[in-house]
């Protein structure tokens, strides 16, 4: 199956409607396309968990529904889009994960309407058992190992020997579950399982380079330590040299699937005399009679243990510092490109911009930045032009003062469907017969008023629908006595002065 599924449009339309943007990245990263998630979607999902508006949960919970796709592409994109989150997002990411009971319940998952159904749900069944334990480790000690500080000052060379004894156990959990993956070359056949045999990689370096550093505070501990101790120290020691050995079969693997060789670190294991050197000692504490070695003897042993697997320490700094060069400049032509987009946008808008257009010929509450538009200038007269109803009227017009005095003669004629004082002169175009105190048309008002029968009320004159002064009648025309109202000659209802007038 290659290109995005009906499906996988349909559900990214969906999010696109309701406006959840996470979410149709998340579906956008874990489409039916059989190829590793987009770097484009990842990286947009990392953003997110450094937002405090983002919700997180809600993000987990729809990576966590796509592992419930029948389809063994989808859900193994969805771990990888998780595990990716876990490695470079921000740390919230991981608590809330840890936080929770249960993370992916995958143990029984087969795809069989696949051609290779069967074999990836194998790797997706043990790639999810690994994130839990991932999360686990992460409750636990409420540390990442794969983040924590390394060195000579790093947090697992210098832990005390009580909870070293505790912690090295949870690491060898959280190894033993990477290894588990065990993929050879001819399984790693598609760029899914590509994608995430090479997190695992990054991870199973980054988690041996803790291990190996615990370790090396463990053997420099060791012959100070309480019996029990020292039997607990053993045990771990002899799984370290077992895990060390498997972790080589792993990065043999990576090796012959294209990963380049100078990313691989060098594992040097300690001589085999110094398990010798910790057997007798342990046996001396026991009671047991053994060949106790000499001080100078017992401290040149693990002196040459430290020192080789210092070394492969080293090796693993050399790895993590490559990819953090990387990372940097990844980030600085990301934001090269951003810039130069930038200075590209900048550049469009001035050239588009008319230079006779200026500021001070539009309106305070009124420029638009994207159309040069002098309010003030008289409009080409129109009949069909609709105001922006979102506009302030009377800030359109300043010099526009609603009084009676200013109020012209209204006619239903359609030769003047115009008049008023928002009439084409004035600058401010309004839809025909529009009357904009009510909204409504006038010849609608005027028709649905009935008419006034002075026979009806012989003590009260017809009153004008919006002067509110008397009119001669009232008729489909409206004819306003203008000399009549101002006083400038006498009305024929002079005689009939209205009272209170």
């Amino acid at each position: 199956m290659s290109g995005q599924s009906i499906t996988d449009r349909i559900t990214a339309a969906q999010h696109s409607v309701t406006g959840s943007a996470v979410a149709k990245a998340v579906c956008k990263a874990t489409t039916h396309e059989v190829m590793g998630p987009k770097k484009k979607h990842l990286d947009y999902l990392i953003q997110c968990t450094n937002e405090m508006n983002v919700n997180i949960p809600q993000l987990a919970d729809t990576l966590f529904e796509r592992t419930a796709n029948g389809s063994w592409v989808v859900v193994f994109k969805a771990l990888i889009t998780t595990h990716h989150l876990m490695m470079y997002g921000n740390e919230r990411f991981i608590q809330y994960l840890a936080s929770r009971n249960t993370l992916f319940n995958l143990n029984n998952f087969l795809d069989k309407g696949a051609m290779q159904g069967y074999d990836m749900s194998t790797f997706i069944r043990r790639y999810s058992r690994y994130l839990n334990e991932k999360a686990l480790s992460y409750r636990l000690v409420a540390v990442d190992f794969t983040k924590m500080k390394r060195g000579i000052d790093g947090v697992m060379r210098t832990m005390a020997t009580e909870k070293l004894l505790k912690t090295l156990p949870i690491i060898q959990n959280q190894l033993d579950a990477l290894l588990d993956f065990d993929a050879n070359p001819n399984e790693l056949t598609n760029g899914v399982i590509n994608t995430g045999f090479m997190l695992l990689f990054k991870d199973s370096i980054r988690l041996f380079a803790a291990y190996n550093e615990g370790v090396i505070n463990l053997l420099e501990k060791y012959f100070d330590m309480k019996k029990n101790q020292c039997k607990e120290a053993l045990d771990i020691y002899k799984k370290f040299l077992a895990r060390m050995t498997k972790l080589s079969e792993f990065l043999k693997v990576a090796e012959q699937v294209g990963i380049d060789q100078g990313d691989i670190p060098d594992l040097t294991q300690a001589p085999s005399s110094l398990l010798e050197a910790l057997e007798q000692h342990l046996a001396s504490l026991e009671g047991k009679k053994t060949k106790e070695l000499s001080a100078a003897s017992r401290a040149s042993t693990l002196s040459s243990a430290v020192s080789s697997l210092a070394s492969t320490g080293l090796s693993f700094s050399k790895m993590d510092e490559k990819e953090r060069q990387q990372a940097l400049e990844e980030e600085q032509a990301r934001l090269q490109a951003l810039k130069e987009q930038r200075l590209r946008e900048i550049s469009v808008v001035s050239n588009s911009t008319p230079g006779s257009t200026s500021p001070s010929t539009l309106s305070g509450k009124s420029v638009n930045t994207t159309s040069a538009v002098d309010l003030f200038s008289t409009p080409a007269p129109t009949t069909n032009s609709m105001p922006n109803l979102t506009s302030d009227l009377f800030d359109l017009q300043p010099a526009f003062v609603p009084t009676v005095q200013s109020t012209p003669a209204i006619a239903t004629s359609t030769n003047n469907s115009w008049g008023g004082p928002f009439s084409s002169s004035n600058g401010v175009s309004s839809p025909p017969h529009l009357d904009i105190f009510d909204m409504q048309p006038v010849e609608e008002v005027v028709k649905s008023t009935p008419s006034f029968n002075s026979s009806t009320f012989p003590s009260k004159p017809t009153m004008g629908l919006i002067s509110g002064f008397p009119i001669q009648n009232a008729s489909t025309t409206m004819n306003v006595d203008f000399d009549a109202v101002f006083g400038t000659k006498s009305s024929t209802h002079e005689n009939n002065e209205m009272p209170g007038m």
